[in-house]
């Protein structure tokens, strides 16, 4: 069978010098940086809007193949039912967790007193304390005067957190348009994500890597596929989990504690211990329990129920729902968050740990093809993420 050539056409543009491609480069970048820096705010919303079109793409997949109703129609209806669930629970929840982070945030004072308190208790001994060669004396040290030192600590921040609370109640025309926004976005980016891997293997055609596209594309999707809807599978586990447990168990402020456990959840490695001790600290100073427990007890009991479910949590959730599909040592995890959160706040510490396993297959590829050698040495090729992800059958 004869091939067909396509007939080659004459090129008379002069090809670009090593010197020529590295200003180019450069100069992209330099502008790239700019324009991120400029419009950062425009770019965040921009970014939400695109994970939120990947997250209901599934969704969306999945009642396109099953109906015969077309794609822009459902779209519109899986945004419409999103909207009304997000206000539905807005006033669900809304009211009653702000109350709750309203009454913990006035009564940190009153905790930090309470410290004090317990502190001065503790060491409101006559005769020195002595560890090995060392000798502390709690007498001459100003107890009374730990409060103050304390208080004047934190003011700062309580001053900046009843100002979050304040401007919360108070910004809610801006949120609302900035929610609009980001949902006409989103709209758009879900009409055109099914073409996405097309344009970028089309791109990719012409300097003849299509192939290395159409293997990076599937293990791309996989790190934030797995990341992504994950990490909100388990944040809504645990919030259900923590709120449940804790409410059970007595815990004041219970709900605005569970939707800190399940937001913290984004934050990996890191985000579970400051929730766990968030926690402990509330329940040891709380004023009492219907268990009949003292204060230390009551904060182990507490802790255990924590350390439960965190350890179901990493072996049962974890291995099911994420894998291993960011291979991040919890180092490179934890400097990556404060490195986002500095550049781009809390967005930016949520996306740190898909970001950096994204730089980690790139920058693995690239090393791999300075050195001439194989992409993807001994390695199967993952295939594309089903549609129906985390969706029944």
């Amino acid at each position: 069978v004869p091939v067909m050539v396509e007939p080659m056409i004459p090129n008379n543009s002069p090809p670009w010098s090593r010197t020529t491609k590295t200003i180019v480069v450069v100069a992209a970048l330099l502008l790239l940086a700019l324009l991120v820096m400029r419009f950062r705010t425009l770019l965040a919303m921009l970014v939400v809007a695109a994970i939120l079109a990947y997250l209901l793409d599934p969704l969306i997949v999945f009642i396109d193949k099953r109906t015969n109703i077309r794609r822009g129609i459902v779209i519109a209806v899986v945004y419409i039912v999103l909207a009304a669930a997000l206000i539905g629970g807005f006033f669900a929840l809304g009211v009653a967790s702000y109350q709750q982070a309203a009454n913990l945030i006035e009564q940190t004072p009153a905790l930090i007193e309470n410290v004090a308190a317990s502190i001065a208790a503790l060491v409101n001994r006559t005769e020195p304390i002595a560890i090995g060669p060392l000798s502390l004396d709690p007498s001459v040290v100003a107890w009374d005067r730990l409060p103050e030192q304390l208080l004047g600590l934190v003011e700062p921040l309580l001053s900046q957190s009843g100002g979050v609370v304040s401007r919360f109640a108070t910004s809610t025309v801006r949120t609302v348009f900035n929610l609009l926004f980001i949902f006409v976005l989103s709209i758009y980016l879900a009409t055109d994500l099914p073409r996405f891997g097309g344009y970028v293997k089309s791109f990719a055609q012409q300097p003849g890597y299509r192939e290395d596209a159409e293997r990076l594309m599937p293990q791309l999707r996989h790190v934030w596929s797995a990341y992504l809807r994950g990490q909100i599978i388990l944040s809504l586990v645990i919030f259900l989990t923590v709120w449940i447990g804790l409410t059970l168990l007595g815990v004041q402020n219970s709900l605005a504690l569970g939707l800190l456990a399940g937001f913290l959840e984004f934050l990996p490695n890191l985000g579970p211990v400051i929730s766990a001790g968030v926690t402990v600290l509330v329940a040891f100073f709380q004023p009492g329990n219907y268990l009949g427990l003292e204060s230390w007890q009551y904060a182990l009991v507490i802790l255990g129920l924590m350390i439960v479910i965190q350890q179901l949590e990493n072996h049962l959730l974890v291995p099911r729902i994420v894998g291993g599909a960011l291979d991040l040592h919890p180092i490179i995890v934890i400097v990556g968050l404060f490195m986002g959160a500095s550049l781009a706040g809390i967005l930016g510490a949520i996306l740190a740990a898909p970001i950096i396993a994204s730089l980690k297959l790139f920058g693995h590829y690239a090393w791999r093809k300075l050195f001439d050698l194989p992409p993807f040495p001994d390695e199967e090729p993952i295939d594309d993420p089903p549609p129906h992800l985390f969706l029944p059958e």
